[in-house]
């Protein structure tokens, strides 16, 4: 044997990891280091980055401060819940002329509705005119509302005159004849201490006597109306106006946003549709029963905006969101989670939470006893999205809609 090969036999063998399959991988020292540097700052760069940001999120205020809410399970969607699509063979009226046109009135076939921009307008053979306007200010934006004003519940008065609710200027009455407006009650007025911050609906009796009217909340405005949906808050209230004597009155306090309001038809009772808590509250007016109260209807297939006679004696109810079953529901979800809500609103918008609603169109119709009798549905939101009050009139139905910038209208006779 050679010296050469003696060195050859004396070298000392490189150890090998045998793996479970009995192959040794391929070892590369350079590989792996360069794996290990680029582990350790990726974990140092996470770490960097976490650690401001959840120690901005336990510093920063949440502008909510919710407490736990109990729902029962939603209705199956069954039966007269079926999903359907009748609401998209609705026609839209006015597109791209309105800006949220929320709620809607008739004077014989003239058309009245309120809009975003602060304007009371009509509508009458395709033209838009503008009759009234609460407030000044270029309204463009949510934040210009406290100025510009927000003409929402609308109901047509006994002499020709139209009632509105402003959310932020208070109770008015025009004359879209003479383009007179008349301040009845201004929000500005403290009722029982407590002042009005978020006027929403109103209905009137067929003498023009008494307005009973929604005031959502004494904290929150309508700017910031999925704050006051998100905390829960219990601080809004059904009122009644004497047009007469101008006294007004607390008929039912303690109610987690209170919007849409409707007389019944013997005026006996009012119905208020209690949107946080998805029912709807009955309110005797006169009567035996008058100054009682109980439910009409709970537990709804969704969140209940404003309330409308049908020509059924019956009512329709506009839904502002569905509450699906079988599916989901976030406000259902977040109810009983005060502590996700508070970090929601640390982290988002507004306008960036109202984009996670889906666009699930639906309307109610409930009989006198407050069963349902019909629904009409727009699952994908596609035509009717965002459907805020369901007005009927000469068997056509008239969808307004705080969000959309048009009507929709829809012949009873479809559905």
């Amino acid at each position: 044997m050679s010296e050469a090969d003696g060195l050859r036999h004396r070298r000392p063998l490189r150890p090998q990891v045998v793996t479970d399959d009995g192959q040794a991988p391929e070892v590369k020292d350079g590989s792996s280091f360069s794996g290990r540097v680029f582990r350790m700052t990726f974990l140092m760069l996470a770490v960097s980055l976490t650690v401001p940001l959840f120690g901005a999120m336990m510093l920063l205020e949440s502008p909510i401060d919710p407490q736990p809410l109990s729902f029962k399970e939603p209705p199956f969607l069954l039966g007269v819940l079926q999903p359907n699509t009748k609401l998209r063979q609705a026609e839209r009226l006015f597109e791209n002329q309105l800006i949220g046109p929320e709620s809607i009135a008739n004077i014989g076939d003239v058309m009245f509705t309120g809009t975003a921009d602060g304007r009371v307008v009509k509508l009458e053979n395709g033209e838009i005119e503008v009759i009234a306007r609460f407030g000044s200010g270029p309204c463009k934006t949510r934040d210009d509302e406290p100025a510009c004003g927000r003409p929402l519940g609308i109901r047509a008065g006994p002499n020709g005159t139209l009632f509105v609710a402003d959310a932020y200027k208070g109770l008015f009455e025009v004359n879209p004849r003479k383009r007179e407006v008349k301040l009845l009650l201004s929000s500005e007025t403290p009722i029982e201490g407590k002042k009005m911050s978020f006027v929403n609906d109103l209905t009137i009796t067929r003498d023009g006597k008494k307005i009973y009217f929604t005031d959502s909340s004494s904290k929150w405005q309508r700017r910031d109306y999925l704050l006051l949906i998100m905390e829960g808050s219990d601080d809004g209230r059904l009122l009644e106006y004497d047009t007469e004597t101008k006294e007004v009155k607390v008929l039912l306090d303690e109610l987690r946003f209170p919007n849409g309001v409707q007389l019944s038809p013997e005026e006996d009772f009012v119905l208020v549709a209690e949107l946080t808590m998805a029912r709807i509250r009955r309110v005797y007016v006169s009567g035996l029963m008058k100054g009682g109260a109980d439910m009409f209807v709970e537990n709804l297939p969704g969140f209940p905006d404003n309330i409308r006679p049908s020509s059924s004696g019956g009512y329709w109810v506009a839904m502002s969101a569905i509450r699906a079953n079988p599916g989901f529901s976030m406000l259902d979800f977040l109810s009983e989670k005060p502590g996700i809500k508070r970090m929601i609103f640390k982290l988002f918008s507004q306008e960036t939470v109202v984009k996670a609603v889906p666009r699930y169109s639906l309307v109610l119709e409930l009989s006198d006893s407050g069963a349902f009798r019909r629904s009409l549905h727009d699952p994908d939101g596609l035509v009717a999205p965002y459907i805020s009050e369901v007005h009927e009139h000469n068997g056509y139905l008239y969808l307004g809609s705080f969000r959309s910038p048009f009507i929709c209208r829809l012949s009873l006779q479809s559905v």
